[in-house]
């Protein structure tokens, strides 16, 4: 189970728990390649919107959602706080396009493109603050133990779904717990609400909304095809598509290959930051094989393999070992996930395959062996293969 953490402000909090959904903004962009093989928009533009679907496809049903309240000094909240927990409804998140038909805009005073269904878990009236849960070093025995994901985020700039791990999600519901003295709110059929004074979240006596807002599936298969053909670079649509389908039974050559038997996982993000530089590890996910708990970090490229690529698989080892496994042993399997090489014959095959090998003799007692992945386009289909070397 991921847990997510979605930014809000104070008046889009209200309506996301009146509501119960959770979504991220594209401001006033219009997703004009959804389900569709072309755009109009700049290929900078279109990346940073499919990032986005990246991180909302990552959502599966029964994930746990937090929300984190930004500090606003206008709206007299002069510390951001995080509120929780609730669970993902469903798979995924939905389109509700910027136009004149999108749900609740002028409520909430901004779009809100990529939206997703929520309900309560154990939901508790208070917030932890920013610097309680990301500044108070209490208790903590190493650096590897504080919220790093969310240090990323703040550094780095806004992404308004960020995942957490499983133990930095194990830290951050106890303290919210704690804040709360383990007393949940009674929910019972009453609707939620945002009290803006007391910075609480509390039961109003309204009766409860139904979000009735559009619904519209998010497909970039077409897309990510018509980039393949045209030749240029799709890695963002690589990753939203490889982590809206992961574990599906949508593609059985995409399971098989970087999950094999096992389609369930218990952990699944994308872009996970793993520095303070702008190292990121394109998709992660921790499952289990022969009841021994492997986290897979995978280096996906839009482009054929190259000589370079260990070199950044070995930045995400070395940062793994460092601040994931002392939190949760596991396994280490390392993936490469890269377009098809036709000819196997060459020379620079061959160095590729020897910097493989090299990689695997250096790192045998750190990870499994690199797990080579092809992929190729039949029939409008894109198709996984493992690369024996």
């Amino acid at each position: 189970m991921t847990t997510h953490v979605f930014i809000v402000g104070a008046t889009t909090f209200k309506l996301h728990l009146e509501y119960l959904f959770a979504g991220t903004g594209a401001q006033d962009n219009h997703i004009d390649f959804n389900n569709a093989s072309n755009t109009i928009l700049h290929y900078s533009k279109e990346n940073m919107l499919v990032g986005m679907i990246a991180d909302a496809s990552r959502i599966r049903k029964g994930d746990q959602i937090i929300f984190y309240l930004q500090m606003s000094s206008s709206e007299k909240i002069y510390e951001g706080k995080f509120f929780g927990i609730f669970k993902a409804k469903n798979d995924w998140s939905f389109l509700d396009d910027k136009d004149n038909e999108q749900y609740l805009t002028d409520e909430l005073g901004k779009s809100l493109t990529f939206r997703t269904l929520i309900e309560p878990s154990k939901v508790y009236a208070d917030g932890v603050t920013e610097w309680e849960a990301l500044d108070e070093i209490k208790n903590m025995q190493s650096p590897n133990q504080m919220l790093w994901s969310l240090i990323y985020r703040k550094l780095k700039g806004n992404r308004g779904n960020t995942m957490i791990t499983i133990y930095e999600a194990e830290r951050l519901c106890q303290l919210i717990r704690d804040k709360n003295n383990r007393q949940e709110l009674n929910i019972g059929g009453n609707k939620l609400t945002f009290d803006k004074n007391g910075q609480k979240i509390i039961l109003s006596n309204d009766s409860v909304n139904i979000y009735n807002g559009r619904k519209e599936d998010i497909n970039l298969l077409p897309r990510l095809v018509a980039k393949y053909r045209a030749g240029t670079s799709f890695e963002t649509h690589l990753q939203a598509y490889i982590v809206r389908n992961i574990g599906k039974g949508i593609n059985s050559s995409l399971d098989d290959c970087i999950l094999d038997e096992n389609l369930e996982f218990e952990w699944l993000g994308n872009e996970v930051s793993c520095g303070v530089g702008m190292q990121r590890i394109d998709v992660m996910i921790s499952t289990t094989k022969n009841n021994q708990r492997v986290l897979l970090p995978i280096e996906l490229k839009s482009v054929e393999a190259d000589i370079i690529n260990t070199k950044q698989i070995k930045r995400y080892i070395d940062w793994i070992e460092q601040y994931y496994t002392p939190n949760r042993q596991s396994d280490i399997q390392p993936i490469l996930v890269s377009k098809k090489i036709d000819d196997k014959s060459t020379e620079k095959y061959q160095k590729i395959i020897d910097t493989f090998n090299d990689f695997n003799a250096i790192n045998s007692r750190r990870c499994n062996r690199l797990k080579y992945i092809e992929y190729h386009l039949e029939n409008d289909a894109l198709v996984f293969e493992v690369i024996n070397y």
